[in-house]
C-alpha cells in the first residue's frame, strides 16, 4: 500500500484468515488488537497512525517464522510497521494423542 491510502481492516483479516499457517485470528488477551468501525468491530487487527498490529492463532507445525512469513505476505506492503502477536497455537486432532494415554 501506499501512503495516504487507507488501510482496509477486513482486507487484512481476510488475507490472514485464509493463510495455511493461520488457524484464525486473536484479539489479544484483553480484546485490544481490534479496529473499530461504525456498527462493528474487526477483531485481530488494530490499525493506528503509527503501526498496524495482527493478533493470530498460528497452525501447528507452522514455526514462528513460518507464520510471521506467512502473514506479511498476506498482508503485502504497508506504509508503517506491522507488529505480529502469536497468540496461541491450534494443534489439529487427526490421530491418536499426541501426548500419550491420559
Amino acid at each position: 500500500m501506499t501512503t495516504g491510502v487507507g488501510i482496509d481492516a477486513d482486507r487484512i483479516a481476510a488475507a490472514v484468515r485464509a493463510t495455511r499457517e493461520v488457524a484464525g485470528l486473536d484479539g489479544g488477551r484483553y480484546g485490544e488488537i481490534a479496529t473499530y468501525l461504525p456498527g462493528r468491530c474487526v477483531s485481530g487487527v488494530r490499525i493506528r497512525p503509527e503501526s498496524v498490529t495482527i493478533g493470530v492463532i498460528g497452525r501447528y507445525p507452522a514455526t514462528v517464522t513460518d507464520i510471521d512469513a506467512g502473514v506479511r505476505a498476506a498482508v503485502g506492503p504497508l506504509d508503517r510497521p506491522l507488529h505480529l502477536h502469536i497468540g496461541d497455537l491450534h494443534i489439529e486432532e487427526t490421530g491418536p494423542n499426541i501426548l500419550g494415554p491420559s
